[in-house]
């Protein structure tokens, strides 16, 4: 393929690896999905905009891309544990609603996320309840050698696979503080192939089985949706760094019982690091309270803020979710796309100057690992260079818009700015208003001047006197 090798980090190994796709005319991608109980909080969504980064980055370097991203419809546990409330089940009597209602909400939330922050939809979307029988017959065809029956499910014997757990690379004891005990295991890290429903349980989600009425293990879905749209061996697999300790490889366990070898099922295995809050914890759902996508444009924050916030952490450090950081971030897009804005107004559409270097240099350090961080500044530098013609600018931002899908193409001062949801006030009438107080301020009368700042401020705007963008006012966070 063109351009500089393209080098990825495998979780696997713990180093980085040249990328030697199985099949160059059709590389084959596995995401890890959500659980569709609830909505997705902006830490979640960190791992779709890193994999939408490889998807993007993979297909502009000239690789035909398969990229499977799973929805889990049918509830795994409140842990990686095989014990205690089923996800889904819960949402579903919290909310006396039916769970096939809840998956589909939930469900439709999720893509719309992915929408709003650009990011591509992949090759298929495969549902967890559409793949049952593959999931029985599955685990049918690994129990006589890997597996064991209890009362409460068919458990994966983690023994009978060579070198479990290399992945995660933690000792036994850290991966059994996540794992609450189930009696009759063989071992702490034994897991669920099949959960029997309990006697006298009402689940509205559960099947038939060779050992007895109930659902899946929630690690089975993803080796058999993996293997049955991408093969039993593919390119990449990715995921949340939580996904490396237990689900992942729990996965390989599968994978490895099923092919009866020592192959993983995936070349690589990659992982994004967490989004931390300020007070150094993960974001998650368990923890009670958490931010949604839709909480940050309710605000006034556009989406790609946030995709931008994602972009300027390497995608595996820990990157910090701040109200300073979000804010550096829009105030950085609204400088990206007032400067696109300008150019499309004063190009001619005559191309003069050589962007070569610029692509070169994105090409670079987008093929070192996903390094968005390093490819930002070269985006600004490009936008800058006053030897390209404006036309010559534009053209070379719509590869940057392919590489980093930030839309910069597209998006104008008016689409930038997001209507808080409190807002009681239309960008029109906070023009008018804004004309007003320009000729107050001609006139000097300052009084008047300040009470209709005032007053806007009342009705969460904020007028930006001085503003070196010129953007006279913004949303109220």
């Amino acid at each position: 393929m063109t351009g500089a090798p393209l080098t990825l980090y495998n979780s696997l190994t713990r180093s980085l690896e040249p990328f030697r796709p199985i099949d160059p005319t059709n590389v084959r991608v596995y995401s890890c999905g959500p659980t569709v109980y609830n909505y997705a909080h902006i830490g979640n969504l960190r791992a779709y905009v890193f994999t939408d980064t490889l998807s993007r980055v993979l297909t502009w370097k000239g690789y035909p891309l398969t990229h499977i991203i799973n929805i889990t419809d049918v509830g795994h546990l409140t842990s990686d544990a095989d014990a205690g409330d089923d996800k889904m089940e819960a949402a579903a009597r919290a909310s006396a609603t039916s769970i096939w209602d809840i998956a589909a909400h939930y469900t439709k939330a999720f893509k719309q996320n992915l929408k709003d922050l650009n990011i591509r939809e992949p090759s298929r979307f495969p549902l967890a309840t559409d793949h049952i029988a593959e999931m029985i017959a599955f685990g049918m065809q690994i129990a006589p050698k890997h597996c064991y029956e209890l009362e409460s499910g068919l458990y994966f014997d983690v023994s009978t696979v060579p070198d479990y757990g290399r992945l995660a690379r933690v000792s036994d004891d850290e991966r059994e503080g996540r794992i609450d005990p189930v009696a009759g295991k063989r071992h702490p890290q034994d897991f669920a192939i099949w959960r029997k429903s309990a006697p006298g349980e009402n689940r509205q989600m559960e099947w038939d089985s060779p050992w007895g009425r109930g659902a899946p293990g929630w690690h089975l879905e993803c080796s058999v949706m993996s293997q049955k749209y991408l093969g039993a061996s593919f390119d990449i697999h990715t995921g949340g760094i939580d996904h490396r300790e237990i689900h992942h490889p729990n996965e390989i366990a599968q994978n490895q019982a099923h092919c009866e070898c020592a192959d993983t099922g995936a070349t690589l295995w990659m992982h994004n690091n967490f989004l931390v809050e300020r007070s150094g914890g993960k974001m998650s759902k368990s923890a009670g309270g958490f931010t949604r996508l839709q909480t940050l444009v309710d605000a006034g924050v556009h989406p790609l803020a946030y995709r931008l916030m994602c972009l300027s952490a390497h995608y595996r450090s820990e990157l910090e979710f701040s109200a300073e950081n979000l804010a550096a971030a829009a105030t950085r897009l609204k400088r990206l796309v007032m400067t696109a804005q300008a150019l499309r107004t004063r190009s001619d559409g005559s191309e003069a100057g050589d962007a070569t270097r610029y692509l070169d240099a994105l090409d670079a350090a987008v093929s070192d690992d996903l390094n968005t961080p390093r490819a930002l500044p070269v985006l600004d530098e490009m936008l800058a260079d006053k030897k390209l013609s404006p036309a010559s600018r534009l053209k070379t931002l719509t590869v940057f818009d392919d590489v980093l899908g930030l839309a910069l193409s597209d998006l104008t001062r008016e689409t930038l700015r997001v209507r808080p949801a409190n807002a009681t006030i239309t960008p029109e009438a906070i023009e008018t208003r804004l004309a007003e107080r320009r000729e107050a301020r001609a006139a000097k009368d300052f009084g008047r001047s300040d009470a209709i700042r005032d007053a806007l401020a009342a009705e969460g705007v904020e007028v930006m006197d001085g503003d070196p963008l010129g953007w006279d006012w913004k949303p109220t966070l």
